[in-house]
């Protein structure tokens, strides 16, 4: 729905092994963690695995398992999740084509007998990495 600033620009942060990436939903209202589905990361081309991909908003960081019955943190249109994963970037001042797939469910919208709106979007950013700092 919104997907092209779904990534927000010039946020590709790495530690030499792991990128992470700043996030703004694609949705126009609030969501709660639960419906956050699923996500997929790739850094020129090199995607993260699946075990490895780590959801971040409001100071928590989950997997995607967590976030399936999570429903006490929302994300909102004004602020930035972060996803990241196991993916080797250096941060070397070279430009880095970021992809980022993002899977919502939209529980306010029915569409069937038990099931609700699901929406898939994608956006690809290209920026440089910064090294990441440790909290």
């Amino acid at each position: 729905m919104i997907s092209d600033r779904m990534i927000e620009a010039g946020t590709l942060t790495t530690d030499g092994a792991r990128a992470a990436v700043e996030v703004r939903i694609p949705w126009y209202r609030a969501l709660p963690g639960s419906c956050i589905a699923g996500a997929a990361l790739s850094v020129d081309g090199v995607a993260a695995p699946a075990e490895s991909l780590r959801w971040t908003m409001n100071g928590r960081e989950f997997t995607f398992d967590e976030l399936v019955d999570e429903t006490g943190e929302w994300w909102f249109p004004t602020d930035s999740a972060v996803l990241s994963g196991d993916i080797p970037v250096a941060a070397d001042g070279a430009e880095h084509e970021v992809r980022v797939d993002l899977t919502l469910y939209i529980p306010y919208i029915v569409i069937g007998e038990n099931e609700v709106l699901h929406i898939e979007e994608h956006d690809t950013k290209t920026m440089t990495a910064r090294e990441a700092v440790a909290a």
